[in-house]
């Protein structure tokens, strides 16, 4: 029995040996895993027999001790070691060592829930972090930043993810001083619009060729004699000679130099003879003479109409001459001439026709004809043709108001006595009219700039700075009030406060006021349009003159600040924020401030940059104490995929309301623009792990942003762990149950990133006990060696 029990218990010392080298094997064979826990392992007595329970001391005897024989050792525990391994730097910026205690959460094989230590981890195709086994890491993931609290394979899709955020607020700092001068709008306004679809004269065929001088009549040849038995009275009498037209009787030259009869004392009729005869244009001959004496005014004694020859004779009395001979005359001077058309009942002018001339007058008692003066077209409106005349001055005044019908006129009317000067601009248009028949006036041209179908182009300006261009269709239907409406628009004009700036259009002019302040100051210069028809598709500059006007200058200086927010598809938007003090009392100053945008797009017609306005209030102290209710932005984006409209506020809490000077002791006023919590879209370029476990996304644009959150665990016993392989751990009966949460957080280990827990293996000890366990197995060989040969011998005893 006692040899054996021998053989059983030298077994027992060779199986604990094997166990030893087994588990040290493992720890040297693991010690370049990372994350590997080394095994120890504890052994215990297997089983005693009892040869006797001993004696407890009495009368007799002192007692005696127990008698046990031992049988054996056995394995009671192999435990794993989680003292904390070596950290070491690695390459990868998703490596993860844990500092303290914890694991790491992934996905087993069969979606159960595992834990590791080895923090060598990198991302599969679909940017899920994995280990190198290829188990899913689990964590949160975050949508815009913000964790999900639900536990999945997290992911980080370097290169593939765009992240952008709308604008929700912009931050202003700045100090608006009360002591500036309170703001009013300037006015621009314009050269005369007139109206293209109002009839215009057609000189066509009105030249040059229609205005003459009137021919100089030769009366050297006259001579006369009285023949007695009548009237006029015996005496002296001066003759002129004039021609005219039958039809047109006040269509008649410049009298003749006079011509002096003496009949001596002869009374009775007067003979002349050599008269000249009518040529050209006229057909009547028209004799005027003095009362008798050669003193005073001519007056008619006859007209012949064709007249064959040379003679008259001249049978009236002195009482019984005619109408008196009208002496008006030119002025020596060159002359030119332009025809317009009146209505009497319209109350409007057309433009002019050409000027025409010059002729030029060199004698004194000369006179111009004017024949085939153009005429209105049959029902027109126009009632009365006008004649204009160059003063000398080279002002064109009118010289005749001549009714419809009329196509000869001859003018002998002296510069001094002519009447108002000319409108070369013709009849004005109005708002309500078509824009197609808008025309201008440069010199002695015409034109209509947008006179067919087309687009406009504007481009307005602010101060200095040059607006966004916007465009108008223009179509047959578009009126002159829509373009101005577009023009306000494009301007940012804001029309929607109390008492709004206006836009008039009086007597041809356009009048546009601006928003108060010399910052918001708008101006039209000569390049702002651009005119292409449908019918060619080519652009054309379009000059209209915009003046500033002298007597409404904008007053008030300000601020301005240009700012970009972005939309929902991270699309960049320019705001350019103004203020102005508007007004103050006795105890409050108020500023106004106007925000405009040239990405607003409210409709295809309708192109407003005004996006917001709005009072700040500040009080004695400078402390601003009211908004107006809002400080709200809103950008429309209706003709762009993105949300609309876009709404964001404005910050004003670090704005003050001081009275602070400059240098010079002039008081200041300044907006300076802080901050937007918008941005544009990015691509995920690179990410970085924090202690806590966070895993946070660098874009292209420059924004960090959560990506995810890793999570950990930690369990009241790890040792009560079970080992399934691939460096991960299952949780085990009497592990305790897994205590989640984030590293750092609550007796959790926190996370190195770049780096590695390397085996804490310790190669040197695990060697000793190799050593160690090989001297057991080979005293427990040397026991069954020994029992053998015993066996031997009681075997040998039987021969």
């Amino acid at each position: 029995m006692g040899l054996q029990s021998a053989l059983s218990t030298a077994l027992t010392g060779l199986n604990a040996a094997e166990t030893i080298i087994d588990v040290a094997g493992n720890n040297v064979a693991n010690s370049q895993t990372v994350g590997f826990k080394e095994s120890d392992v504890s052994f215990a007595t297997q089983f005693n027999q009892t040869l006797s329970i001993g004696a407890a001391p009495s009368d007799q005897s002192g007692g005696t001790n127990p008698r046990q024989l031992g049988l054996g050792v056995k394995v009671s525990e192999i435990a794993p070691d989680f003292t904390q391994g070596t950290i070491e730097i690695s390459s990868n910026p998703l490596d993860v060592a844990i500092q303290g205690d914890g694991f790491l959460l992934v996905q087993g094989s069969q979606g159960e829930l595992l834990y590791t230590r080895n923090g060598q981890l990198s991302t599969n195709q679909d940017n899920e972090v994995v280990t190198t086994q290829g188990q899913r890491v689990l964590g949160f993931n975050a949508t815009d930043g913000e964790i999900i609290e639900a536990l999945q394979p997290i992911t980080i899709p370097i290169g593939g993810s765009q992240v952008n955020r709308v604008t929700e607020t912009a931050t202003f700092s700045g100090n608006l001083s009360p002591q500036a001068e309170p703001g009013q709008g300037g006015v621009i306004t314009s050269e005369v619009f007139g109206n293209a679809d109002i009839e215009e004269p057609n000189d066509d065929n009105f030249t040059i060729a229609n205005i003459q001088t009137t021919p100089l009549i030769d009366v050297s040849s006259v001579s006369g004699a009285a023949v007695g038995g009548g009237n006029p009275a015996a005496g002296t009498y001066d003759y002129v000679v004039t021609f005219s037209d039958s039809t047109n009787p006040s269509i008649e030259t410049a009298a003749s130099s006079p011509i002096r009869i003496d009949s001596g004392a002869t009374a009775g009729p007067i003979d002349l003879s050599g008269l000249p005869l009518p040529t050209g244009d006229y057909d009547t001959r028209n004799i005027y003479r003095t009362i008798q004496g050669g003193t005073g005014s001519y007056s008619l004694v006859g007209s012949q109409t064709n007249p064959a020859d040379g003679t008259f004779q001249d049978t009236v009395a002195d009482g019984s001459l005619g109408a008196a001979l009208n002496n008006d005359a030119l002025d020596l001077g060159a002359y030119s001439y332009y025809v317009t058309f009146y209505s009497n009942s319209e109350l409007y002018e057309s433009i002019p026709t050409a000027e025409i001339g010059t002729r030029s007058v060199t004698l004194t008692n000369q006179r111009i004809r004017i024949e085939d003066i153009p005429q209105p077209e049959p029902g027109s409106v126009f009632d009365e043709i006008r004649i204009y005349r160059n003063d000398g001055s080279g002002v064109h005044r009118r010289v005749a108001e001549l009714l419809v019908g009329q196509e000869v006129f001859m003018d002998s009317v002296a510069n001094a006595d002519l009447g108002a000067e000319i409108d070369l601009d013709g009849a004005r248009i109005l708002a309500s009219e078509p824009l197609i028949n808008l025309q201008v006036r440069s010199g002695s041209t015409y034109s209509t700039p947008f006179g067919e179908p087309g687009v406009i182009s504007f481009t307005g300006s602010k101060g200095v700075i040059d607006l966004a261009p916007k465009e108008l269709v223009v179509t047959n239907n578009t009126t002159v009030q829509e373009w101005i409406d577009f023009m306000n628009q494009s301007l940012g004009i804001d029309r929607t406060i109390d008492n709004p700036p206006s836009s008039t259009l009086v007597d041809g002019v356009l009048s546009i006021e601006s928003n108060i302040g010399i910052e918001n100051f708008a101006t039209i210069d000569q390049n702002a349009f651009t005119f292409t028809p449908d019918a060619t598709g080519l652009a054309q500059s379009v000059v209209l003159d915009f003046a500033e006007s002298t007597s409404n200058p904008p007053v008030g200086e300000g601020t301005s600040t240009d700012f970009v927010v972005y939309d929902s598809l991270g699309i960049p938007l320019s705001v350019r924020l103004t203020t102005v003090l508007e007004s103050t009392d006795g105890n409050n100053t108020f500023y106004r401030w106007f925000a405009t945008s040239p990405d607003n797009e409210v409709s295809a017609t309708n192109v407003d940059t005004v996006v917001g306005s709005g009072v700040l209030t500040f009080d004695g102290q400078g402390d601003l104490v009211s908004t107006g209710g809002s400080t709200n932005v809103t950008i429309s984006r209706t003709l762009t995929a993105s949300n609309s409209p876009l709404s964001f506020d404005l910050d004003f809490d670090s704005v003050s309301g001081l009275n602070i000077t400059d240098n010079l002791g002039n008081s200041t006023s300044t907006m300076n623009f802080l901050a937007q919590d918008g941005f544009p879209p990015g691509v995920l370029t690179n990410f970085a792990i924090t202690e806590g476990g966070e895993i946070r996304g660098v874009y292209s644009n420059g924004i960090e942003e959560t990506l995810a959150q890793m999570r950990m665990a930690r369990f009241t016993n790890n040792e009560g762990l079970q080992q399934v392989g691939n460096n991960l751990f299952a949780e085990g009966v009497n592990s305790g149950e897994p205590q989640f949460g984030n590293p750092g957080d609550s007796g959790i280990g926190s996370l190195t990133a770049g780096a590695v827990e390397l085996s804490n293996t310790d190669v040197g000890q695990n060697l000793v006990d190799l050593i160690l366990a090989s001297t057991q197995y080979r005293g427990g060989a040397r026991v069954i060696t020994a029992v053998q040969e015993l066996l031997d011998e009681l075997m040998a005893l039987q021969r």
